[in-house]
């Protein structure tokens, strides 16, 4: 497997196909890398070398107590894209990834960075539209019983496009983690104020979110996303959920090519 070590320690996978101008994706929770197959061979395709890593304590990736914060999501991401040398890159990022990839430009700048690509993303501030006792349940949910759990949820999170094999998939890519990085990163998706993330950002920005996402709704998200960056552009997906990588992905996937293209 293709791994780095952080400062800290901690081992992260990653895969590496194709060659061209790099695309970075960074996934959402519980899932790792595998949620971006379909983008990546499409894009990989068409000309693009596409690189997805297993956050910390997720999939392949070493499972250490300490780091599952958004700071340290960040640190990994620029120790990625440091440690490859890239340069020129396209940051897409998938929920909590979209916060990941937000904090990366704050904290690390943007210089290695051509564009950037928010999908159902949980920026700018969860707790800001959704209240507290919703992410107390999910943390209660996993502590009772996290397989249940992840059985039950990609019913909310695919939707009425939901199939036995996503179901499945999810719940395989969930198990993979640590429990204790699975129980961590809830906070960190839901309790950590991206506004000032996003303000910094100032390259082409593509924000693409479903209208019937149940997990991160579209109104506390990618509306609010979409007026913080004044460089952005907000594509909706009608009738589309919050894992609208997998039920959406041809649509997706045309969308993502035809901006990576775009000069």
């Amino acid at each position: 497997m293709s791994t780095f070590t952080t400062q800290d320690g901690a081992s992260i996978y990653y895969k590496d196909w194709g060659a061209g101008q790099p695309i970075l994706f960074s996934h959402g929770w519980p899932l790792s890398a595998d949620a971006w197959d379909s983008q990546m061979e499409f894009l990989a395709n068409n000309g693009f070398r596409c690189i997805a890593h297993d956050r910390r304590g997720h999939g392949r990736s070493s499972q250490p107590w300490l780091g599952n914060d958004m700071n340290t999501y960040a640190d990994d991401l620029a120790s990625l894209i440091n440690y490859l040398d890239i340069n020129d890159a396209i940051l897409i990022g998938h929920s909590t990834g979209g916060g990941e990839v937000a904090r990366y430009i704050s904290h690390h700048g943007p210089k290695r960075v051509a564009k950037v690509a928010l999908i159902g993303s949980v920026t700018p501030f969860l707790l800001n539209g959704l209240p507290l006792a919703n992410f107390d349940g999910i943390r209660a949910k996993v502590h009772a019983d996290r397989s249940e759990f992840f059985l039950g949820l990609p019913d909310s999170f695919y939707g009425t496009q939901i199939t036995e094999g996503l179901r499945r998939s999810f719940w395989l890519q969930g198990m993979q983690a640590s429990y204790h990085a699975t129980y961590a990163c809830i906070e960190a998706f839901s309790a950590t104020d991206f506004t000032l993330d996003l303000a910094q950002i100032k390259l082409p920005t593509l924000i693409i979110h479903g209208d019937a996402d149940q997990i991160v709704p579209i109104t506390v998200s990618a509306h609010l996303t979409a007026k913080l960056i004044p460089t952005s552009s907000l594509i909706v997906y009608p009738g589309a959920p919050h894992g609208l990588c997998s039920t959406h992905q041809d649509q997706l996937n045309v969308d993502l090519l035809s901006f990576c293209h775009a000069q």
